[in-house]
């Protein structure tokens, strides 16, 4: 992310979206595409991980090994790059998450709700657009949005595409809307909870420490 983040750095606090759908996360070529328009349209900030279309989410995540050679930014809308020079940054090579969520000018992450993400994010008080694609991640959708309120879910058409309107509104709500504020502060909050229960006497902390006595005195 070295040539990348000298303009990352350069961005206002909280003010960029972060977009990934994990190291196996991938969209369909229509699905990249009312993704991109919709960024354009919301005028936000965003550094966004793209990847080669797949036609099945689900046999994508679902795949082993193998590199996809094709560029993953020929898949981009024509002219999208140019137009969203200076606001927004797209990506064909891997980053690094926590880098990037722990940066000062992250002020969001869309995500597929891989559980470890919502960890990640929550630690480092980054709220979130709730986009699942398969298995697990509706339900941490559900927990995150629903439950927690620390995310703003975004939802499919009748066959499965979550369309630029819907991602543009979500988009802008989140950084910049009320809905949004109410979340940053929750997500707050939970960083709180998060840094107290992994400290010297949290319960994460002292549920570990039980574990490894238990494992210890049953040898």
């Amino acid at each position: 992310m070295t040539s990348n983040r000298m303009r990352f750095d350069d961005q206002p606090p909280n003010s960029v979206l972060f977009i990934s759908f994990g190291s196996g996360g991938t969209l369909s070529a229509e699905q990249i595409t009312e993704l991109a328009v919709g960024l354009e349209i919301s005028e936000q900030r965003f550094l966004w991980v793209v990847r080669s279309p797949q036609e099945n989410a689900a046999a994508a995540y679902l795949k082993v090994g193998g590199h996809d050679p094709r560029d993953p930014l020929a898949f981009l809308p024509e002219g999208f790059l140019e137009r969203t020079q200076g606001r927004g940054l797209a990506v064909g090579s891997w980053v690094s998450q926590i880098q990037v969520l722990r940066h000062g000018s992250t002020g969001g992450f869309l995500t597929y709700c891989g559980w470890n993400s919502i960890l990640e994010s929550t630690v480092h008080g980054v709220p979130l657009v709730a986009w699942p694609i398969c298995f697990e991640q509706k339900l941490n959708a559900t927990v995150v949005a629903d439950g927690l309120k620390g995310a703003i879910r975004v939802r499919g058409n009748e066959k499965g595409i979550v369309e630029r309107e819907e991602i543009s509104c979500a988009v802008k709500e989140l950084m910049g809307g009320e809905e949004g504020i109410n979340i940053r502060n929750k997500v707050s909050q939970l960083k709180i909870a998060a840094e107290n229960a992994i400290g010297k006497d949290g319960s994460s902390t002292k549920a570990l420490a039980q574990i490894v006595k238990s494992w210890s005195t049953s040898k």
